[in-house]
């Protein structure tokens, strides 16, 4: 049958966050961070997410089912499963993929949306001609990219995780992206969710498989853990999406993201 549950993280908010939302305050068109994407990780905030994190983990993965573990192997998520399974006092070893990190932006990363209208204005055309979803910046991936190789990890998911539900830690796209795969989503569905629900930072995502081998979602976005220890909830979202059937395009007037995921 192979894996049977999914249980989806996106990582706390992170340095990465906090640095855009003070580049896009200050009209900016670079963030200022200092590091490659992988390496950036957890502000202060996100910590503490992180360690809200880990008493629901002790409701969500009882004993009762064998689970396993995997993260992106971006230094956020790693922290945010690291701190929460320790809080969570789950000694469960954590596994690392590459296929399950964030989008890469190539020549746009670093930017804000001003950034990129005033260094890469072809790049803004050839979004607004092929869209969100296809639109892939040079030397970087297009959505259809990262759907790609999720479409790979799940297939060697369900020959190495057979019966087990699989918690993951990973980033807002990602999250998406596995909903778009398990519950055979449109394109226009997919960019549909994303704008009009940001995924938050640390909230969790459950997908559970049903018999027939299709996926029900049974839990998206859900940030109780973190509303009911007083912890602050971030949203951090990426670009503000056009409506279905509109192509978006990066636009300084839109609500600033709080990372790299602004192009996202």
């Amino acid at each position: 049958m192979g894996v049977v549950e999914l249980v989806l993280v996106r990582h706390g908010e992170s340095d990465g966050n906090v640095a855009a939302a003070t580049a896009v305050a200050a009209d900016a068109e670079v963030i200022d961070i200092g590091l490659r994407d992988a390496d950036v990780g957890l502000s202060p905030v996100g910590v503490d997410q992180a360690k809200a994190l880990g008493p629901a983990l002790r409701d969500w993965l009882p004993d009762t089912e064998p689970t396993s573990v995997w993260s992106s192997p971006y230094t956020r998520a790693v922290e945010t499963g690291r701190i929460a399974l320790e809080v969570a006092g789950l000694e469960l070893p954590m596994s690392i993929d590459e296929r399950i990190r964030d989008r890469e932006l190539g020549v746009l990363d670093l930017l804000t949306s001003k950034g990129v209208a005033a260094r890469f204005p072809d790049e803004v055309e050839r979004r607004r001609w092929l869209g969100k979803f296809y639109h892939r910046p040079s030397g970087g991936e297009s959505w259809a990219d990262v759907i790609l190789r999720v479409r790979s990890f799940l297939s060697d998911l369900d020959r190495v995780e057979d019966g087990k539900r699989v918690l993951i830690v990973c980033h807002d796209l990602l999250v998406l992206t596995f909903r778009y795969i398990c519950e055979r989503l449109s394109e226009q569905q997919m960019l549909e969710i994303g704008a009009t629900t940001p995924v938050k930072n640390v909230s969790v995502t459950r997908l559970v498989r049903n018999d027939d081998l299709t996926w029900t979602l049974a839990g998206f976005n859900d940030v109780t853990h973190l509303e009911q220890q007083d912890v602050s909830v971030t949203r951090h979202p990426g670009e503000r999406q056009a409506p279905p059937g509109e192509s978006p395009v990066p636009d300084p007037a839109d609500e600033p993201a709080t990372n790299r995921e602004e192009l996202r």
